[in-house]
């Protein structure tokens, strides 16, 4: 009956993932892509929010021929991000099966394995209402004590109220200050 529980507790955490997973990648599906080699990413700091980046993305980071676009960015921050996580399942559902483990070790495993289907649909909840205030793309990356929202800026950089809008919709969705909130534009 233990194995039957146990075995039902990692199936249901798996379909949230994969839950998880479905509706970001709906709500993020590109409807007509649109590729501009002077997309790049930028970073700027103002107001009191660290805003984080790279100058451009390269052929040197990602094996590419050429800068990536902004849809590209995103598309390809998505995916590393549900890969990162697929392993990290994977590794842990392992351990949890596995029979020369103790309990506590199980009970941690299924610990954090529902902790990161907690943080995938928490993550598409945000992304979905950070696109609701009027983003056409948004990446989030949840943890324990932060939170990295990517979306994309115009040239002269995020207004204060579009910081606002961002920094309104992590305080009333998570637990999670605004000195943990890191913005992050991608030009």
């Amino acid at each position: 009956m233990k194995l039957f529980k146990r075995n039902a507790i990692i199936l249901t955490v798996i379909a949230f993932v994969c839950a998880a997973v479905y509706l970001n990648w709906a709500y993020n599906r590109p409807e007509d892509i649109e590729t501009n080699a002077s997309d790049h990413i930028d970073a700027t700091e103002t107001q009191g929010l660290f805003y984080d980046g790279a100058e451009s993305v390269g052929a040197d980071e990602f094996g590419l021929s050429q800068a990536l676009t902004v849809s590209e960015y995103f598309a390809n921050a998505r995916l590393a991000r549900q890969q990162a996580r697929d392993s990290a399942v994977n590794i842990l559902r392992q351990n949890g099966e596995s029979d020369n483990v103790s309990e506590e070790v199980r009970d941690r495993s299924m610990a954090s394995i529902s902790a990161m289907a907690e943080y995938s649909l928490s993550e598409a909840e945000i992304e979905s209402l950070v696109r609701a205030k009027g983003f056409d793309e948004c990446v989030v990356f949840l943890s324990d004590n932060s939170i990295t929202i990517t979306v994309p800026a115009p040239p002269e950089g995020l207004a204060e109220s579009a910081v606002a809008r961002i920094t309104d919709v992590v305080i009333t969705e998570t637990d999670i200050g605004y000195e943990q909130i890191k913005i992050v534009e991608v030009k």
